[in-house]
């Protein structure tokens, strides 16, 4: 990342799930659901998310794949499916004490430093096949 989109610690958090891991923590916690949530638990249940994501695009063509989120056959199904993944895996990083904006901040630069735009532009190889 170069210095214009290099995020820094006095720039906006690139992403600020606070106030949704507290709407989480107290949805379960008036279910009595945290004896549920363990980490095991939720990255399973993330899995399965994503899955159910994934199923909308099983056998789609490349271009049909692009207008899943308006095609009123797929757009409310994608939506409650992105839904899904966002919850449990924000979920998932308050139960582990991980914090989103930092780990996602981190790995964009890690991601820019293995990916030099010189190098990388329009390619699909892998860092190490660059």
């Amino acid at each position: 990342m170069d210095a214009k989109t290099s995020p820094s610690a006095a720039s906006a958090p690139l992403i600020d799930v606070k106030g949704l891991s507290q709407a989480l923590a107290a949805f379960a916690a008036e279910r009595d659901w945290d004896q549920y949530h363990s980490p095991k638990n939720l990255a399973m249940a993330l899995t399965g998310e994503v899955g159910e994501l994934s199923e909308i695009f099983q056998w789609l063509t490349e271009d049909a794949s692009k207008s899943v989120a308006t095609n009123p056959d797929t757009a409310t199904a994608v939506r409650e499916e992105l839904a899904d993944v966002t919850l449990y895996l924000v979920r998932l990083a308050s139960v582990l004490g991980v914090d989103l904006n930092e780990a996602v901040t981190q790995k964009l630069q890690k991601n820019a430093a293995k990916y030099p735009v010189d190098k990388a532009h329009g390619s699909h190889k892998k860092y190490d096949k660059l």
